[in-house]
């Protein structure tokens, strides 16, 4: 236990009776504990460059675990779910089988180990495997998390929130805990009934148990992580989610492992409680993602005291060769790979084009707040796979873009596989069809400018063809959307559509609560995200291929202090933006027209420079032209894009007589 102190008190027998001596304790060599931690595998099973695989993965533990038997390999969440098709394919069966085999003890949950339900991640994945009755589940770690509750729920149906392990002359804790925006990244209806409490809270709580227990380190499993991996600035905002845990955690904490931002970091921080002790500085540590590298924390334990005397922490990269490959957990892997190859290989269709997220300036990272051809595919063909009366006779759709987890890139030839489709949407969502007015479907977009503290600011959803937006990005929160259409005929407020959209975003997932309509409204066709895709691409992509359409679903369009109102002759000026999709692959728009009653009024250059904010802004520009003679009232301008044919209709009202 923590600074305990044990004083050599013993018995000695004695004529007259019991005496009470003092002795000097035995020597005692310190316990070096060794905590070997990954997060965000994601089922990654197969080497892919930095990727070392699931087999080097357990090599590597396996090697350092030879070296120092006081170890435990511990994970901080996120091992399973938007995983690769090999794993994907199999329900994640794979990859619960290469960690068993690689001796993973223990992980804090993730986010993603609640993709297909609470229920699911307690009955199949940690469930013990059958073959008859759980084939594909069978996690031999344990998964804990101090801050997820069920309440109600019986003791058998609730997570651990602690792991402990006995080295003999000391003990090693750990305390689980998952990122605090659990209910906006996973469908709603799988966590039904489930609490996530604050992180520090549920630590601080579990981190004194532990050490009144006699535990005498404690390390934190949090799949929650760091923004940058700049340690010079880690902690420097106490109020980010990352910071609120750094700074939150009392003094019971050795370590925090974390996970959840996919970036890897190796740091350290002074702690004020810890000062005149042999150890000062808490490390605060991640692995980054993929199997690219493993965290190795070392606490050397004066097991008289249970004090720790040292402490070290390497990030090792784990491909190049350092490192051997596991031989039970390539059979593993070798078997899964052979496995998905057969069904992956089928081929769905030919493609003109490859489909892309969108992306930040860099051009390879995802913007999850950006317009994409892939998202505008895949929310197309969810609408034409529940357009049938008996399905819902869906008039449009929407797709959320956490759930498109790779770009849909097809061979040299146009030909895209089962793989590759199944590798864009790996969450089985389901699709459900709902009634909705148009003030709802208004409400549902302006819920993409996310609430504060959610972890992206924006998130764009993928449209359906048909449908169209304008936008005004300068306006206050819900008020951004400025008009709405439906194959040319406006939205209207009180007409009620029918609308599809996947079970995610249906329950209110990503911070979208209007799709979350009453019961009587939605009906889950049962249909498959990915069986849509596939239906999709056998009638649209079979003969000929499908071609892209490369028009945006939303523009922005933003006049100066909001006015709209102008006199004839007089001059009209507005910005326009969300022009042109920003994958270095798309195609860009390079100039659009602004006509009215036919009469194109000017053409004006596109700038297609991919801002670096995460937002629908890429492809600018200015519009400035005199207003023509004609009589007042509201006049209909149409904007189109010259390449991508993207076109929009701004209503500008004209006072006054010419």
């Amino acid at each position: 236990m923590k600074n305990r102190i044990v004083a050599g008190v013993g018995l000695a027998l004695a004529a007259g009776g019991v005496q009470l001596v003092t002795q000097a304790p035995a020597y005692a060599a310190p316990v070096d504990i060794q905590i070997l931690a990954t997060n965000d595998f994601h089922g990654r099973l197969r080497a892919n460059g930095a990727e070392a695989g699931a087999a080097v993965l357990a090599g590597a533990v396996k090697q350092l675990e030879a070296a120092n038997p006081n170890t435990v390999f511990s994970a901080a969440g996120d091992l399973i779910g938007a995983s690769t098709f090999e794993s994907f394919i199999a329900q994640d069966k794979p990859t619960i089988d290469a960690l068993n085999a690689a001796g993973l003890d223990v992980s804090a949950v993730g986010n993603h180990e609640f993709d297909a339900g609470y229920d699911d991640l307690l009955h199949r994945v940690m469930a013990p495997y059958d073959a008859s009755t759980n084939p594909h589940g069978g996690a031999e770690w344990e998964y804990i998390g101090a801050n997820v509750h069920k309440p109600g729920a019986p003791e058998s149906e609730l997570l651990e929130p602690t792991y402990v392990r006995d080295f003999g002359g000391a003990q090693v804790g750990f305390v689980g805990a998952v990122t605090e925006h659990l209910h906006e990244l996973v469908s709603p209806a799988g966590i039904e009934g489930v609490t996530v409490e604050d992180i520090a809270a549920a630590t601080n709580r579990e981190a004194d148990r532990l050490v009144a227990a006699g535990v005498d380190v404690v390390v934190l499993l949090v799949h929650e992580g760091a923004p940058s991996t700049d340690c010079a600035t880690m902690e420097d905002d106490p109020t980010s989610d990352f910071g609120q845990i750094i700074h939150g955690v009392n003094d019971n904490v050795d370590a925090i492992v974390s996970g959840h931002t996919h970036l890897a970091y190796n740091c350290s921080f002074p702690v004020a409680g810890w000062a005149g002790r042999p150890v000062t500085d808490r490390p605060v540590v991640s692995a980054g993602q993929y199997g690219m590298n493993l965290n190795k924390l070392v606490f050397s334990v004066d097991s008289a005291t249970g004090e720790v005397q040292a402490t070290t922490q390497e990030l090792l990269p784990l491909a190049g060769g350092a490192y051997p490959a596991d031989p039970a957990t390539k059979t593993i892997v070798d078997k899964a790979v052979a496995d998905a190859e057969v069904l992956g290989a089928q081929p769905l269709g030919r493609l003109e084009s490859s489909y892309y997220r969108a992306r930040r300036a860099d051009g390879t990272s995802e913007n999850r707040g950006g317009e994409s051809t892939l998202g505008n595919l895949v929310a197309e063909a969810q609408r034409w796979s529940t357009s049938t009366p008996e399905a819902g006779g869906a008039q449009i759709a929407f797709m959320n873009p956490g759930g498109l987890r790779a770009d849909m890139v097809a061979a040299a030839d146009g030909t895209l596989t089962y793989k590759q489709a199944a590798t864009v949407q790996p969450f089985a969502n389901t699709l459900v069809n709902l009634k909705m007015t148009g003030a709802q479907i208004k409400a549902a977009l302006e819920q993409q400018w996310q609430p504060a503290g959610a972890s992206r600011p924006f998130l764009r959803l993928g449209t359906s063809e048909g449908f169209t937006y304008t936008y005004d990005p300068a306006a206050p929160a819900g008020s951004h959307i400025t008009g709405m259409w439906l194959d040319g005929a406006k939205v209207v407020a009180g007409t009620t559509y029918s609308v599809t959209a996947n079970s995610f975003l249906a329950s209110g997932g990503d911070n979208f609560g209007a799709f979350n309509v009453a019961p009587s409204l939605k009906r889950d066709t049962g249909k498959v995200d990915l069986a849509a895709m596939v239906e999709y691409l056998a009638v649209h992509a079979a003969d000929a291929p499908l071609a892209t359409d490369w028009s945006q679903r939303s523009v922005g369009v933003s006049f100066p202090a909001g006015v709209r109102t102008f006199e004839p002759r007089s001059r009209v000026a507005f910005t326009l933006s969300s022009l042109t999709f920003s994958a270095p692959a798309d195609l860009d728009e390079t100039a659009v027209t602004v006509s009215l009653d036919g009469e194109v009024l000017g053409t004006f250059p596109v700038d297609a420079t991919v801002p670096a904010t995460p937002y629908d802004e890429v492809g600018t520009a200015a519009v400035s032209f005199r207003l023509p003679v004609g009589r007042p009232g509201t006049k209909v301008l149409t904007v189109t894009g010259v390449k991508t044919g993207t076109s929009v209709e701004v209503p500008v009202e004209v006072v006054g007589i010419d």
